[in-house]
């Protein structure tokens, strides 16, 4: 064993009078990272790669921008590491790879390097050979790969038109081993970089920020992942929430929410086939017919196409991913199909026809847009939506959405906005004064000129989904303001009577014990803070924490005792 060698060995130094002195030393070591022991050193002869005029070239093409990196900062890697490059040894002592193409000569000696095994020794005649049993590094193999998978030293078809590539999408911890070697490689042999842009991405980590590993035994299976949460859900995780070149942490919680998006888009999805016509076709958009919800998803839609293709050709992947999510669950379920429900369940056929070929129109756009974050459950859905001339064949075959200018409606954006702005001021009263979401409620909004003229036109949006059976609007306020509850918005206030909102016994009978128990608390803080005990001896952010409770309990109980106030005048 080495280490009794080492222990004998000193001993034969000792015996033979040559050990001058013992000396305890910290030295690096090398740990294996499969069975842990220590590595040690030993010389060897192996092959070499002299550097100086590849990383020359490689330097040269990435300062002519030849090369760019995304992000940027990434550059500076690649071009400090082949500044400061040694020699590359080539030659692994392994039982795999592409063997070394060095032949010996077995009568004399002579290396030959060639292609194939030598008929001839040049030095002796001989005809014995033997091939150097190395094989090359993996990444002098890897390196190759842009051009070598595409039949090279041939001039093939494959090669005159896939080299050089794009986008490289590769990961930080291997800039070094294989980038830059593919770099260097392809510029040697073709004279090209072998790729326009390098997209970096980070590493996927565990929940706790560890690089998973087999040593851990913290590694995520993806097959187990996509046969319990579905492969779109995988991949809109990995894509969403992201930064180019920065790590992300591995989180059930974020495949299930993915995955609980792809049921609402299929949910969304599923209502608007149940709801076509049989024989439905995608008739083109009658634009004089469009109300004004239906101008605004179609112009919340054009924005975004505008949006996601900026992001996406900046390589800001999970930008794009983001503002598809929010369109497609934020304002396409939550808003228009709510919007529409009333119209296609209505008398007006011609308005129902309108409001059935805006939805295709929207959910085959919002598809398209998508599509690269979840590509099979788009391309399932849009399956069964029918098709305009030239939209036949597979969704990924469709031509990406485009900004349009027509399609663009600030004024109907403004209003419709005001509207939800509105409405969400009101379920927020409602949710605050406890009234039921099934109460019907009247409203009064004070607003004037234009957000007077804009809010009124939303009138039959508040009835519906804010749940009233009546709203006025005026210029001043008619009610008193200590008898209602109210919201400012955008340009408008909004008031609803307490009577509409408050059975006023079981409210006095709240706030009485709510006022109750903040007295109680107020009390506690003040004696904890009168105590000479507790001041002198709690940590001074305990006592600043104290401070800012008491003060919290102190305003709560004053909005109490005055909302107490008018409910008891209510009840006398």
């Amino acid at each position: 064993d080495r280490y009794e060698c080492r222990k004998n060995w000193v001993a034969d130094l000792e015996a033979a009078g040559y050990l001058v002195k013992r000396e305890e030393m910290v030295i690096p070591m090398g740990i294996c990272y499969r069975c842990h022991t220590v590595v040690e050193d030993m010389l060897s002869d192996q092959w070499f790669v002299k550097m100086d005029g590849l990383a020359r070239k490689a330097i040269e093409s990435t300062k002519r921008g030849e090369l760019s990196y995304v992000p940027e900062r990434f550059e500076k890697t690649h071009l400090n590491w082949l500044e400061n490059i040694h020699d590359w040894c080539i030659s692994r002592q392994l039982w795999w790879g592409h063997r070394i193409p060095a032949f010996y000569c077995e009568d004399c000696g002579e290396l030959v390097v060639a292609k194939g095994m030598p008929d001839i020794c040049p030095k002796c005649g001989g005809r014995n050979f033997r091939q150097d049993e190395d094989v090359l590094d993996t990444w002098f193999s890897s390196g190759l790969w842009p051009f070598s998978t595409l039949g090279w030293p041939e001039e093939t078809e494959d090669l005159r038109y896939f080299f050089p590539t794009d986008v490289l999408v590769t990961g930080y911890d291997i800039i070094f081993f294989w980038v830059i070697r593919m770099v260097f490689s392809s510029l040697e042999v073709m004279g090209k970089s072998p790729f326009h842009h390098v997209y970096i991405h980070g590493l996927v980590r565990d929940a706790e920020g560890r690089k998973m590993s087999k040593s851990l035994g913290n590694g995520i299976d993806p097959l187990e992942i996509i046969d319990k949460y579905g492969a779109d859900a995988l991949r809109f995780t990995l894509s969403n929430g992201i930064t180019p070149g920065n790590d992300m942490r591995f989180s059930t919680d974020k495949i299930e929410a993915a995955r609980n998006f792809a049921n609402k888009l299929w949910n969304a999805s599923r209502f608007i086939i149940m709801n076509l016509p049989e024989g439905a076709d995608a008739a083109p958009l009658s634009r004089e017919a469009l109300r004004d919800e239906d101008k605004w998803i179609i112009s919340r839609i054009n924005a975004a196409a505008a949006y996601m293709t900026d992001a996406m050709d900046r390589y800001e992947l999970a930008l794009a991913a983001q503002r598809a999510y929010d369109l497609i669950w934020s304002e396409f379920c939550d808003w228009y199909i709510e919007l529409v429900k009333g119209r296609l369940y209505g008398s007006d056929a011609e308005d129902k026809n309108t409001a059935i070929s805006v939805l295709i129109y929207a959910l085959k756009e919002m598809l398209k847009l998508f599509h690269p974050f979840m590509p099979f459950i788009t391309e399932e859905i849009w399956s069964y939506l029918p098709k305009a001339e030239g939209e036949q064949g597979f969704l990924m075959k469709q031509p990406w959405p485009e900004y349009r200018e027509e399609n663009n409606f600030p004024e109907e954006e403004k209003r419709l906005e005001t509207a939800m702005e509105a409405i969400r001021a009101i379920r927020a009263i409602r949710l605050e004064a406890g009234a039921a979401p099934s109460k019907k409620l009247k409203a009064a909004i004070v607003a004037a000129g234009k957000e007077l003229e804009d809010i009124k036109s939303a009138e039959r949006y508040l009835k519906a989904l804010a749940n009233l059976s009546e709203v006025s609007f005026s210029e001043k306020l008619e009610l008193k303001p200590e008898e209602t509850m109210s919201a400012v918005i955008s340009g408008a206030e909004i008031y609803i009577p307490l009577d509409e909102l408050v059975d006023y016994g079981a409210e006095l009978e709240r706030l009485t014990k709510e006022k109750k128990r903040l007295e109680g608390e107020v009390a506690r803080g003040k004696g904890m803070l009168s105590n000479p005990g507790f001041v002198n001896k709690a940590p001074e952010a305990k006592i600043n924490a104290e401070k800012e409770k008491l003060r919290d309990y102190e305003e709560q109980l004053e909005k109490v005792s005055e909302r107490l106030r008018i409910i008891e005048n209510k009840c006398n």
